[in-house]
């Protein structure tokens, strides 16, 4: 074995590797560039109304409103590409985050990268669940199986082996790992791989449209519909009234303009995507957009143990063999291991990797450095013959190694105590006397295994574990920390109505004292045993109560899931084996692990957790809730703002008064409305009461009865008072000076609209006072326009205003105060 295969690529050749061949990705046709999102954008009924009205005034001869329609509509592309870009950027960078990623050998260490970092020569560490991430040749295997349907179509697992003195054996790109363990040297990359010149992707981002999306996207059919029938209308009327059909054309399409609710779906485009790249940054990464909806519902949380409410560090603290308990002390520098825990120490690691990946075996060679180095009981030296993994049926690994001067091979065996106590055929007396050691340990929180051994002559394998002569040796103890954070986040669980169910493989005693020191209401506790003896009848009344589930196999979670949505629960569920994905799939936001997960695991997951860590799924669960609150303030706002902007289209040519509204005051208009009712809202924080609150229900819709009723009511009231200041302008003002102040009222009164739909629990007095940098930008950019185009003559002309006075610009300020103040008292009422 040469040099690289030993110690792997170190990091500079890595680099250098990877400038030179590029990443280990294959082009995506998902991926957007600025010239696709330009084109999607000019399809929108918006632009092409806008392109249309100045074209109409361009044939007119008018070229000064022609060129500032235009002008409009290049800001409006631009605001448009940066929303589209920032969106755009956030879900690249997700899609990144879920190629698959790879176990390396890198300057003689196992390093975990992202599988488009892996370069050719680097060294594979392959093992069940992973997505082989490049083409490579075998060298070193234990009873490898690898699923090519991929490529093949092949269902059936093909298996793989590396013998030298055979051909070279390959597994390629994209396959998946369902059996065993082995290791490969990548020999091609990216497009150069075999996956890669037949033109297939994997890994990217799915774009499914959630049931928000397509609930929006008929409310928006509908008012689409609604728009183009009334734009018809009007353009009919104002031209039969006052006989101009090129402007009532022109009204026709300012009117179509304020009821094209385009806005929705650029709410429902940007807030996933934005929301799912900022749980990016607190280490949770989402792989299907719609989960994000569903996680502000979740009602009952399922959770791993270890790793997940356990630090996954795990140190030996106890040791029992025969009668005698010892304590673990790695710190007294007196206290030697006794002589009859030696053999108990020797075959954990006999029973464990060579090189330990796993936290537990790794615990397990660390307590033989410590204790037993320079002994006659670490064997660097002997050669292991066989593998015998853990199956579903047996919770118990045994290894059989040849010793270097004997002809008899040495089998250890660790697992499970009572898969031990099987394997060993004890008599009833010795195994009431092991598992009431085992029941002691247990109580203090540690992860207890018991570890057997044998002896076996000759060189065909028995089929079974079963099938050796084994003898007990003893149990070890394991005390893997709880994170510091959990107790909180457990709590903050409930505060915020969301059961928390602890599912684990551990022994029950375990994890009851888990579940205790973690603050989970541990009244009932089902075992795996009892599990199996349920109907799906009695186990869904059983999940009702059950807070903790110990000895569980991974095939029963599916069982566990499929009871708590029977109860009508919206279940969330963390994973990280092979076994696990059918549950994942399952539930209605499954949640892989990041760090210890397998990748099919996280293929079938919604989310990963990057951090392995409970506490990121509770800070995951608020912000989907915040999510869901500034998609409703967003659309709520939507909806008021769109009301009186309709109707100051619609009223004044119907009682025969002046045009209020022509296209380039509704394309003013929406300069405000895209970035507000997008950004500002976006970026608006979480209530203070939003874990305090129960869960949603999965299907309440963006728009209940009463949420419908108030945003209707709030736009009329705005709508009132602007007809209201257009009235008494055209009475005592002239026409452009009577536009001008309506319009001043109308504009003042959409930002107060933005403040107060913004929060549920100030009122908009106390919202003013505090801003988030988005909606100070646009608050700011708002005022800012507005004084441009009533003070510079040019553009006052332009929008046919006149300039204010300052005692008439006060006035349309408290106007426009009074048209939204006045939905506090609506606010009290609903409360009370």
């Amino acid at each position: 074995m040469n040099a690289e295969i030993q110690q792997g690529l170190n990091s500079a050749q890595a680099a250098q590797r990877l400038a030179a061949d590029g990443s280990n990705a294959l082009p995506s046709a998902q991926r957007r560039t600025w010239l696709v999102i330009l084109r999607e954008t000019l399809r929108e009924p918006m632009f092409l109304l806008l392109l249309v009205a100045a074209a109409l005034y361009l044939v007119l001869g008018d070229v000064h409103e022609g060129a500032a329609l235009l002008c409009f509509v290049f800001v409006t592309i631009g605001i448009t590409l940066y929303q589209e870009g920032k969106t755009e950027k956030a879900m690249e960078a997700l899609r990144d985050l879920t190629s698959p990623r790879a176990l390396v050998l890198r300057d003689g260490q196992q390093q975990r990268i992202a599988g488009s970092d892996v370069v050719v020569g680097d060294v594979l560490i392959l093992s069940e669940g992973d997505r082989v991430p490049a083409d490579a040749v075998l060298f070193s295997v234990s009873e490898l199986q690898v699923d090519e349907s991929l490529l093949t179509g092949e269902a059936m697992p093909v298996c793989k082996t590396a013998d030298p003195d055979t051909e070279t054996v390959k597994i390629f790109s994209g396959t998946l790992i369902v059996r065993g363990h082995g290791m490969a040297q990548v020999i091609a990359t990216g497009a150069r791989s075999e996956i890669g010149r037949i033109g297939m992707a994997l890994g990217e981002l799915g774009s499914e449209r959630s049931p928000l999306q397509k609930q929006t996207a008929q409310l928006v059919r509908t008012l689409a519909i609604i728009a183009l029938c009334f734009s018809l209308l009007l353009t009919v009327i104002y031209g039969v009234l006052h006989d101009d059909w090129v402007q009532a054309l022109l009204a026709g399409i300012a009117l179509a303009m304020a009821m094209l609710p385009q806005e929705y779906t650029v709410v429902l485009t940007i807030f996933p995507a934005l929301g799912a790249w900022r749980l990016s940054k607190q280490a949770v990464l989402t792989r299907k957009i719609a989960a994000i909806e569903t996680l502000g519902a979740t009602s009952v949380l399922c959770t791993d143990k270890t790793g997940t409410l356990t630090e996954n560090r795990m140190t030996v603290t106890q040791l029992h063999a025969g009668n005698q308990l010892f304590p673990v002390d790695y710190f007294s520098v007196e206290k030697d291991l006794p002589e009859n825990f030696h053999e108990l120490v020797e075959f954990s690691i006999l029973a464990s990797a060579v090189d330990a990946f796993d936290p537990m075996e790794q615990a397990f060679h660390r307590l033989g450095q410590h204790f037993l180095a320079n002994t006659e009981h670490l064997h660097n030296n002997w050669t292991l013959m066989h593998e015998y993994g853990l199956t579903a049926e047996l919770r118990a690994m045994a290894h059989v190694w040849k010793a270097v001067d004997s002809d008899v091979h040495v089998v250890a065996a660790k697992g499970a105590p009572e898969a031990i106590i099987d394997l060993c055929h004890l008599l009833a007396d010795e195994e009431v006397r092991i598992t009431a050691a085992v029941n002691a340990m247990a109580a203090n929180g540690l992860r207890v295994l018991a570890v057997a051994r044998a002896r076996f002559s000759g060189s065909e394998w028995p089929a079974h574990e079963h099938d050796f002569d084994f003898e007990f040796v003893g149990l070890l103890g394991l005390d893997d920390p709880l994170r510091a954070e959990i107790p909180a986040a457990v709590k903050q669980c409930y505060e915020a109505g969301i059961r928390v169910v602890m599912i684990t493989g551990d022994y029950p005693a375990t994890a009851h004292a888990i579940a205790q020191k973690a603050g989970l209401n541990v009244g009932d506790l089902i075992t795996g045993v009892e599990l199996s003896v349920l109907d799906d009848a009695q186990l869904q009344q059983r999940m009702k109560t059950v807070s903790v589930c110990a000895r569980i196999a991974p095939e029963q979670k599916l069982r566990i899931v499929q009871a708590l949505k029977a109860n009508g629960d919206i279940v969330a569920m963390t994973g990280d084996g092979v076994n696990d994905a059918p549950a994942l799939k399952a539930a209605h936001v499954g949640v892989a692990m990041g760090q210890r997960g397998t990748d099919v695991a996280r293929e079938a997951a919604s989310l990963v957790l990057l951090d392995d860590n409970f506490a990121s799924i509770v800070r995951a669960v608020k912000l989907g809730r915040r999510i869901f609150d500034n998609l409703q303030k967003s659309m709520s706002y939507l909806l008021s703002v769109h009301v009186p902007i309709v109707g100051m289209a619609l009223l004044p040519v119907l009682l025969g008064m002046p045009t209020m509204f022509f296209p380039m005051h509704i394309a003013f208009l929406e300069l405000i409305i895209d970035p507000a009712c997008s950004l500002a809202f976006e970026n608006e924080e979480a209530e203070s009461d939003i874990m305090q609150r129960p869960p949603r229900e999965t299907h309440a819709k963006l728009f209940s009865g009463s949420r419908l009723l108030l945003s209707l009511l709030q736009g009329v009231g705005v709508l009132v008072v602007v007809m209201g200041a257009y009235l008494w302008g055209i009475k005592n003002l002239a026409e452009a000076e009577a536009r001008a102040f309506a319009f001043v009222v109308l504009v003042i009164a959409d930002m107060l609209l933005i403040f107060s739909h913004r929060t549920r629990q100030k009122s908009l007095w106390a919202s003013l006072r505090s801003l988030n940098k988005m909606l100070a930008i646009v608050a700011g950019s708002t005022l800012l326009l507005l004084a441009l185009v009533l003070y510079v003559p040019w553009l006052a002309n332009l929008l046919r205003f006149a300039p204010l006075s300052p005692l008439l610009l006060a006035t349309a300020t408290g106007i426009a105060f009074i048209g939204v103040g006045w939905f506090g008292l609506v606010r009290r009422w609903q409360s009370s």
